[in-house]
């Protein structure tokens, strides 16, 4: 039974809606990756923030429900507002679930009502326990939407949005739901950045995935939301894999088992080998370890080579928003022809084996079909991986 990716609504450092960030993206856009201060005290550290004002909440949940994620996250809903309402009037609010990854939450407005107990001895008066809540982000959409299908959060640290995918189609193949609203959201957030601080694990001078001087991670924001169905459309969610190796609490397996276990989940899944595969988008951190296994996986799982890219040098690491968000990309890469490109100073790391790295310019074949493979690991050894490819 086929899963179709029908809508996409996203929002990131890149712009907000598909154009704007296909745009960037394409073009390799690094300036969205900015040094920014008031994060960590006396110092300006690299962060990848979505500019201008986000859109007001509606009236009815501004009172319960306002926080930057939700806000976030309203932005991109917004964009594939129209679809979604029909697949309401057609399937009925009952039939169409809600699914999110996300880390965070609304974390920060929580830790700034602490913060304000503390000094003053009192909670002010917009303090919201709710804001924190893993599944908060769902609630706030099934209760704009007045959806009365399943609804909840995913939270498994950077594979959050990847999995909601895998939920998304596990509710249709079910039959519990016709349409699913799915992907993952998470904002700048104080308690995840001065967390990855204290793990020394944040590159001073901007993420820069596999090359040989870099640092860590750049964190960013985003919102990627999925409107999925049974529906035949242009993009299909063809296959999905996961494991969880559990070899360390913040460190990979270095010799990438578990990616390669779940890359391969994906493409039996999907039904192609390898060698079908047009690009991967790659999970490149930044980080020393992360980056030592994934090349290792891919030269593994890839060993004739295949064009890739990591996208976290335009748009940060979005903790539990990447997968989805990546799974956009190929989303546009499909839609447009076009590769994400790998931006960075080209100096690569001699230590590890070398990838097949895109470029601006560089596009996938004319003729189909066409089949990509997105890979998401995280914190305790979880991973995930999507393949997408052409539907009708």
């Amino acid at each position: 039974m086929s899963t179709w990716l029908n809508e996409l609504g996203v929002a990131c450092a890149l712009g907000v809606g598909k154009d704007a960030v296909a745009e960037a993206l394409f073009t390799g856009d690094r300036s969205r990756v900015r040094a920014t201060s008031g994060w960590i005290p006396s110092r300006e550290i690299p962060l990848a923030a979505v500019d201008g004002a986000l859109p007001a909440l509606p009236p009815t949940l501004a009172a319960t429900r306002d926080n930057r994620n939700n806000r976030l996250l309203y932005a991109a809903a917004l964009e594939i507002e129209a679809p979604i309402r029909a697949a309401i009037a057609r399937y009925g609010s009952a039939r169409i679930g809600v699914v999110i990854g996300t880390s965070t939450t609304g974390i920060d407005e929580a830790c700034q009502g602490i913060a304000r107990f503390r000094s003053d001895g009192a909670w002010p008066d917009d303090y919201r326990y709710a804001h924190q809540e893993l599944g908060a982000s769902a609630e706030f959409l099934a209760e704009w939407l007045e959806l009365g299908g399943p609804c909840f959060g995913i939270s498994t640290a950077c594979t959050s949005g990847a999995r909601a995918l895998l939920s998304a189609r596990r509710l249709l193949r079910m039959g519990v739901c016709d349409a699913v609203l799915c992907g993952g959201a998470d904002t700048l957030a104080g308690l995840p950045i001065n967390g990855f601080f204290a793990l020394e694990a944040l590159d001073a001078n901007g993420c820069r995935p596999f090359a040989r001087t870099r640092g860590g991670i750049t964190i960013g924001e985003a919102a990627a939301l999925f409107l999925v169905t049974r529906e035949p459309g242009s993009v299909a969610l063809l296959g999905g894999g996961a494991s969880s190796d559990a070899y360390h609490m913040s460190s990979p397996d270095p010799q990438g088992l578990g990616a390669v276990e779940a890359m391969r989940a994906a493409l039996a899944d999907a039904g192609v080998v390898p060698e079908q595969i047009d690009y991967v988008n790659l999970h490149g951190t930044g980080t020393e370890h992360n980056d030592a296994m994934e090349s290792l996986a891919m030269t593994t799982l890839f060993p004739h080579g295949v064009p890739c890219s990591s996208t976290k040098s335009l748009t940060g690491h979005t903790l539990g928003a990447a997968g989805a968000l990546e799974a956009a990309f190929c989303w546009l890469a499909l839609r447009d022809g076009r590769l994400p490109p790998h931006a960075w100073d080209g100096d690569a790391d001699p230590a590890l084996p070398p990838l097949r790295f895109a470029a601006v310019g560089d596009r996938l074949p004319t003729a189909g079909p066409r089949r990509l493979l997105s890979s998401s690991f995280a914190f305790g050894g979880n991973n995930a991986a999507l393949v997408l490819g052409d539907g009708a």
